[in-house]
């Protein structure tokens, strides 16, 4: 292709320097191409480009990609090499040359955007720290497309950058639950930290006086550091940060694939060490991650976890899963067998204790007592199980049971109703008392009188047992000692006679004839 061009602008008069503008290409390669027949054009396209070259094994996969984003830079083809081959030692000027020269072979045009930044002064070390929010439409696997969300930190000393995705917009508590990571990440704190007046953080610009949201300002106030909000129209203050978003949006997110969030985040991080931080910065002539080895001891110390879900003094709630747990941070954390219940609202509330080493704290409301306990997981995706939670395995169903009965005055009773439960309900006898066991650690007073009730209408059910004792309990006071008399004491009803009137009676009312 490149041969024909070529040779189509000779035949035209076109000059050398004007053929090479023309077609983006050095003079030389014009020279080259001009002196070739066209089996020799030919041969010497189909052969590794010039002489060989340490890229050469790679260059189908290079031309792929040109050919499907003819926009990309030669940066990011280098990261994408790594990406593939982890093993694979190359410069970045090497990979600059090669991917030029494939360019002009194969005519692939690269679209350029420029976008021009006012130089800021340097920062001394453990100084500041930039942050911004940005967004990005990803291809997924299934040909679909989505919208990504993610916040960037960047050092303004050393350039280490650190970032963090979801897929869905950005909410206060999760910018804390970010900043925390980041500082868990960079391993301290910088004195102050630069923001554009973003309405997660910031209410209003009041004339100078700048206000922060009530969440945001609690956790200011927890963490101690200085709020630097940049002016409106002021980009010079957050040059940096907005090199950051750039670099993401355009290093290691453009053209990417999308499977999952997890995955996301983690193919970040892989990119952070291997590229974002580890690349030469143009402006500081060093990388990142080695700068950041000496600003590191200039950080002020965190503490390991901050109670960021409850900086405001409020907790918030998780929904209990089928299988008793709730989530957190990734994590399952499990609570007490039969927290769970069909046809509930199923929720718990969950705070994080300021002790050490930080502790997940569930209570079914914030004036009942702690449910669960745990402490907290570094890791993802496992699941924190506190034995008691679980089935009493260490005794047997019919001591579990024994162990019921003795909880009701009418013991007799309560026999006949758990081995009706068990006849109906063999494979399920455990789970069945185990909710029977939730109804009288909760209506302790009423147990006695659902459990009459329930043997009267022959509902012999472990849920049918727990939605009469809590409609009992909604009952007014005089109606529930009406119906414990009833169906506790049911001998004082047993003299009283109906009466009967004969069908004459019925139809003269009725206005019938006799």
């Amino acid at each position: 292709m490149l041969y024909l061009k070529i040779q189509d602008l000779h035949k035209r008069k076109f000059k050398v320097a004007q053929i090479a503008k023309e077609l983006k290409i050095s003079r030389p390669t014009v020279y080259k191409y001009l002196e070739m027949t066209f089996e020799e054009a030919k041969a010497y396209t189909e052969q590794p480009l010039g002489r060989s070259k340490k890229l050469d094994s790679y260059k189908d996969w290079i031309l792929a990609w040109l050919e499907e984003y003819p926009h990309l830079s030669a940066a990011q083809i280098h990261d994408w090499l790594l990406e593939r081959y982890p093993d694979l030692t190359v410069g970045g000027s090497t990979v600059r040359s090669y991917v030029k020269e494939v360019r002009e072979v194969y005519q692939i045009k690269k679209k350029v955007m420029v976008r021009q930044y006012e130089a800021i002064p340097e920062q001394p070390m453990g100084k500041q720290l930039q942050v911004d929010w940005g967004e990005t439409k990803q291809k997924t696997t299934n040909k679909k497309e989505i919208k990504l969300y993610f916040i960037a930190f960047v050092l303004a000393h050393s350039r280490q950058k650190y970032t963090e995705w979801q897929t869905r917009p950005f909410t206060t508590r999760d910018a804390i639950r970010c900043h925390e990571n980041a500082f868990q990440f960079y391993g301290g704190r910088t004195e102050e930290i630069v923001y554009d007046q973003d309405h997660l953080i910031t209410v209003s610009e009041n004339a100078g006086e700048l206000l922060l949201t009530a969440e945001f300002q609690s956790y200011v106030n927890e963490r101690k550091f200085i709020v630097h909000l940049c002016r409106r129209a002021d980009p010079e203050s957050k040059g940096m940060i907005e090199n950051v978003v750039k670099y993401i949006k355009g290093n290691f997110a453009d053209s990417r694939v999308f499977s999952d969030i997890e995955d996301w985040n983690h193919r970040s991080l892989q990119w952070l060490k291997r590229t974002g931080n580890h690349q030469v910065h143009q402006t500081t002539k060093k990388r990142p991650a080695e700068v950041f080895l000496v600003e590191k001891q200039h950080l002020k110390p965190v503490s390991s976890l901050l109670s960021y879900e409850s900086t405001n003094n409020q907790s918030i709630t998780r929904s209990v899963s089928k299988d008793n747990t709730i989530r957190y941070k990734s994590n399952r954390y499990s609570v007490p067998l039969g927290t769970y219940q069909t046809n509930a609202e199923n929720l718990v509330l969950i705070e994080v204790s300021g002790k050490e080493p930080p502790t997940l704290v569930v209570r079914k409301d914030a004036e009942s007592e702690i449910i669960a306990e745990h402490s907290i997981s570094l890791e993802k995706g496992k699941l924190i199980q506190n034995r008691n939670h679980t089935r009493d395995r260490s005794k047997g169903v019919e001591e579990f049971k024994r162990r019921l009965i003795s909880f009701f005055k009418d013991q007799p009773q309560a026999l006949a109703f758990f081995n009706e439960i068990s006849q109906r309900y063999p494979r399920y006898r455990r789970d069945q008392f185990a909710i029977i066991h939730q109804v009288v650690q909760k209506y302790p007073a009423l147990i006695d009188t659902v459990l009459a009730k329930c043997m009267r209408e022959k509902l012999y059910s472990a849920n049918d047992f727990r939605d009469m004792a809590q409609h009992i309990h909604t009952l007014p006071h005089d109606s529930v000692k009406e119906i414990k008399s009833f169906y506790t004491h049911p001998a004082k009803h047993s003299q009283i006679k109906t009466s009967t009137r004969s069908l004459n009676a019925y139809t003269s009312i009725l206005g019938g004839r006799p």
